[in-house]
Order: C-alpha cells, then sequence, then structure tokens
C-alpha cells in the first residue's frame, strides 16, 4: 500500500473523525476501530465497507 504521508494528514474516519493509522492493505481507526480497506492504493472511506472491530 503506497498512501501520501500528506493524505493519511488530512483524512479522518467517516464514522466518529478520528485519526486513521494504516496497517497492512487498511486504515484502521484510532477511535472506534473500524477498518477500512484499500483498493489499488485508493483508500475506501465508507462505513458499509468497514470492517468491525473484533
Amino acid at each position: 500500500m503506497r498512501l501520501d504521508p500528506a493524505l493519511l494528514e488530512i483524512i479522518v474516519c467517516p464514522a466518529c473523525h478520528a485519526g486513521l493509522e494504516p496497517q497492512a492493505e487498511e486504515l484502521v481507526c484510532s477511535g472506534c476501530g473500524l477498518a477500512y480497506p484499500v483498493r489499488d492504493d485508493i483508500p475506501v472511506l465508507l462505513v458499509d465497507e468497514a470492517r468491525r472491530p473484533g
């Protein structure tokens, strides 16, 4: 996964507005824990597409 560091500084979780941390092939919310997929180096920030924690 190759995401621009500047992009990671400005995108937030659409569910709770906390920051997102890159982990493997997804972005994980530091607040609610939702994991958003990254497909072809494009973050898919849709709550319906996110993996629930646990």
